[in-house]
């Protein structure tokens, strides 16, 4: 789960925080507590008080990290012994990608060559100038520092606290053998997985990032101290999402397919949901061993789920088994990784209710094991009912693992 900036500090900067807000959580965590769950705290998931957006250009901005410092530090300082695990940014990568500044990071104009026309002439498509990617790179870069900083500040108020990262798992094949698409492969894995990756847990930029920065011609906004607070402030453990993969290639009229942040060629050795989102169990294997390899610290899959358009049966039932066959290859998958010798702590599929996908703003692509009877303009009662993926799923958990009929 996470926490609502705003609810803490309506305005991002306010002298002082919203008990209310406060306090609403704290009923959470205590609730959550009573039942024997455990939290997973992420402090900002994709939400950002709106004036810090209009007024400081948000994570373009580096005020922004003495603001979120002192946002997590109140967290950190109200919910000890309430919240033991911590996960400073969902997906924090996506503010460096195309078109997700935004989104990600709340930057007004988050790519200014589209806004002012520029296009490749040929199909009228917006142009991402350096100057749009040095934003939100530098973006990128404040975030990695505030969260640097936030880790440091958790143990000092509770050295029992573990502070983890939070990456897109954007996976990516080369689509042949070609020398060429294996190295076009490993540039991508670079650039929008262990760029960030490598940050937070090793506490330094990979030994890539200077030669992708100069033939992009990204400039950061570095100033004195950022890399000792890399440093210093790295994670306990690493998590990240994974729905699909895709392929990359340098040869031209490849099958193109989508994802979560994946826009790429297709797998031929994969089926595909009905949204075009690629199947592939099998790779969260292939993943989860490639970042304990890299890494050597614990993992948790926090993100993983079908996208799917249920139907609400009369007397209440939802009948989904496409979604419990996702699951369960997932999971079986994980077990054969765990049996590699990865440290993979923990699973979290996306999501447990029913709610509006943010890759398209449906509400009709459904991720939850509880469903929602609500429609893509909010019509419908918003009662809650459970799939045959809940019952599922209940069982699954109560066995960790082991009951998967």
């Amino acid at each position: 789960m996470s926490i609502a900036w705003s609810r803490i500090f309506p305005n991002g900067d306010d002298a002082e925080p919203n008990r209310e807000g406060l306090e609403f959580y704290r009923s959470v965590f205590q609730e959550l507590k009573a039942h024997g769950i455990e939290p997973l705290v992420t402090i900002s998931h994709y939400e950002l008080p709106y004036s810090l957006s209009e007024r400081y250009d948000g994570w373009a901005s580096r005020e922004l990290i003495d603001l979120y410092v002192r946002y997590a530090e109140t967290l950190f300082a109200e919910y000890k012994g309430l919240v033991r695990y911590w996960l400073t940014f969902n997906e924090i990568q996506a503010v460096s990608l195309e078109g997700s500044g935004y989104l990600a990071g709340g930057i007004q104009s988050c790519g200014t060559s589209m806004d002012a026309g520029v296009t490749d002439g040929s199909t009228q498509r917006p142009v991402w100038t350096a100057e749009a990617k040095s934003r939100q790179f530098s973006a990128l870069h404040h975030m990695l520092v505030a969260s640097a900083k936030a880790v440091r500040l958790a143990r000092k108020i509770d050295p029992s606290y573990q502070l983890g990262c939070m990456i897109a798992g954007i996976c990516q094949y080369p689509l042949t053998c070609d020398p060429a698409d294996q190295v076009l492969a490993q540039q991508a894995r670079q650039r929008v997985f262990w760029y960030a990756g490598d940050v937070q847990v090793r506490g330094a930029y990979p030994a890539s990032a200077k030669r992708f920065w100069r033939e992009e011609g990204i400039q950061i906004d570095w100033a004195e101290g950022d890399a000792e607070a890399l440093a210093a402030g790295t994670v306990d453990f690493f998590t990240f999402s994974y729905y699909s993969t895709g392929c990359v290639t340098t040869h031209e009229g490849a099958e193109e397919t989508a994802g979560n942040l994946i826009f790429g060629a297709a797998n031929p050795y994969l089926e595909t949901s009905d949204w075009g989102w690629q199947i592939d169990p099998a790779g969260l294997r292939y993943y989860l061993g490639e970042i304990y390899d890299r890494y050597q610290v614990p993992i948790m899959v926090v993100e993983n789920g079908l996208g799917q358009d249920d139907v609400l049966e009369a007397d209440g039932s939802v009948h989904d088994p496409y979604r419990i066959a996702y699951m369960r290859a997932h999971v079986e998958q994980m077990a054969e990784a765990i049996d590699d010798g990865v440290e993979l702590i923990g699973y979290t599929p996306w999501g447990i209710t029913d709610l509006v996908a943010a890759s398209t703003g449906e509400m009709i692509k459904r991720y939850g094991v509880v469903y929602v009877d609500a429609g893509d303009h909010g019509e419908g009662s918003f009662d809650r009912y459970r799939k045959d993926s809940f019952f599922w799923y209940q069982r699954c958990i109560a066995s960790n693992g082991e009951d998967l009929v």
